[in-house]
């Protein structure tokens, strides 16, 4: 991979005027990255997650280095359909237009469950859960003269299990050897496909994947033993500073630079990789649609 020349302390222009949200912005990435944008002055920063603590941690570090910024953090359950609903709702009642939604949040390689409306609970936090919040939100974001969408997936995606994503299991654990790390990969190739889809249907707004590469957040540092030892085994794992840096190329990098619906490797390196899933354009259709008649009755 060619080294990048990305520097976040210099690329990244003015926000001035910029209303940007931000999923799972309580620790990790989400909260690096929320605090690099607000160097650069956006009229608004919003994040959600799931611990109120945390999340004041965030702002505190927020305002160290921007102590004027507006910044908000709504609470929501991205695994709970009704909490999207309500975040999504407040969102469109508070918010004058959209000018980037990243939808970071995510769960990784987690025992078999389900979620509190009956999905694999990879798949319901990792991708339901963000598209409803992107289909309630996309009329705020249509009001901005540059919007963007930014799906954060994981080169997790050419581990999904047989034929990309098993449709007619998703309303199940789906137990089965290795299943933690099939889940996981069936999701974000879902993140991935779906942004494909956003930037085919919605063409007006600039919509793309991107993955942080392999970063030691808590999705890592909180895995059973062997779990860590398959990742850092397999990969070069980064601080956390510099897994922020693809997030913050995605939201600020110009937007005639970026090919719709495409996936960005670290940083802002347009990927090469490829499965027989992943191309799969019947195979992205078929997850648009399931997900519409899913989530028709939130809307």
């Amino acid at each position: 991979m060619a080294p990048t020349t990305f520097d976040p302390s210099k690329d990244i222009p003015s926000l001035t005027g910029k209303i940007i949200l931000i999923t799972g912005g309580t620790a990790g990435v989400g909260a690096g990255t929320i605090t690099g944008l607000a160097r650069c002055t956006p009229a608004h920063l919003l994040f959600t997650g799931r611990n109120a603590d945390s999340a004041e941690t965030t702002i505190s570090k927020v305002r160290a280095v921007a102590p004027g910024i507006r910044i908000s953090f709504l609470p929501c359950d991205l695994s709970d359909l009704a909490s999207v609903q309500t975040t999504a709702n407040k969102l469109l009642s508070d918010l004058p237009h959209l000018d980037a939604l990243m939808c970071n949040a995510g769960i990784m390689a987690k025992p078999p469950s389900l979620s509190r409306d009956g999905y694999e609970i990879q798949f319901a936090t990792n991708h339901l859960g963000h598209a409803l919040l992107v289909k309630k939100l996309l009329p705020l974001l249509q009001k901005s003269p540059d919007p963007r969408i930014v799906m954060v997936s994981s080169t997790a995606w050419r581990g999904a299990p047989s034929g990309g994503i098993q449709f007619p299991k998703l309303k199940s654990p789906q137990d089965m050897p290795m299943g933690r790390w099939l889940r996981y990969g069936q999701s974000k190739l879902a993140n991935m496909l779906y942004a494909r889809e956003l930037a085919k249907r919605f063409p007006g707004v600039l919509s793309f994947s991107i993955t942080p590469g392999v970063v030691n957040t808590a999705l890592v540092s909180e895995s059973s033993p062997f779990t860590k030892a398959i990742v850092y085994l397999t990969s070069r794992v980064q601080t956390v500073e510099e897994g922020t840096h693809n997030l913050l190329w995605a939201i600020t990098a110009p937007k005639e630079t970026i090919k719709p619906g495409a996936f960005y490797e670290p940083v802002g390196l347009l990927s090469t990789l490829a499965t027989k899933a992943s191309k799969d354009e019947a195979l992205a259709e078929t997850l648009w649609n399931w997900t519409e008649a899913e989530l028709e009755k939130w809307m």
